[in-house]
């Protein structure tokens, strides 16, 4: 009888010591995809002639850009060039396709769209981008190194402040 009873909670203990094992193992698995994620963050700067949209990666993983959509009156693109009435040679742009995509790593970040100009010889090229600049909308999509989707927008009107003061 007693030894029974000693055989019963024996496995009574296993099968809780195994159910312990196995919620550890989750809990483990859960903070180790948190202790690498990714966050993203899409920076705007307009300042002494450098106009700049970036996607800043602040988290502590690297991200995957999968996909960059520019949305200008409703019609989507993925290539800031085809949103933009200016000649692409006149600033610099990056392209993410599907056999182009870009690893943004922790502190990093991925330039969209730049350029410097004098502001005192350049202030109507100046303008020209921050006006089309503002008609467009930002989509990122993307993934962390767990292949969990990560996806941020960002309407580019901050651009548009400036004209809206003279």
């Amino acid at each position: 009888m007693v030894t029974a009873m000693v055989l019963i909670f024996s496995l009574v203990l296993s099968f809780l010591a195994i159910l312990i094992a196995f919620d550890q193992a989750r809990q483990q698995r859960v903070h180790n995809q948190k202790s690498v994620k990714p966050l993203p963050q899409i920076d705007l700067m307009d300042r002494d002639g450098l106009l700049f949209v970036h996607v800043q990666n602040n988290g502590v993983g690297p991200m995957t850009v999968d996909k960059l959509t520019f949305t200008r009156n409703g019609k989507k693109s993925y290539r800031i060039q085809d949103c933009l009435e200016i000649d692409p040679k006149k600033y610099h742009h990056i392209e993410v396709t599907d056999t182009n995509k870009k690893v943004v790593i922790p502190g990093g970040f991925l330039l969209v769209f730049s350029e410097q100009l004098d502001p005192s010889d350049n202030q109507e090229m100046i303008e020209l981008f921050r006006q089309q600049l503002s008609a467009l909308h930002l989509k990122v999509e993307g993934r962390d190194i767990y292949d969990n989707k990560i996806s941020i927008e960002k309407s580019l009107a901050w651009f548009a402040r400036h004209n809206k003061n003279a």
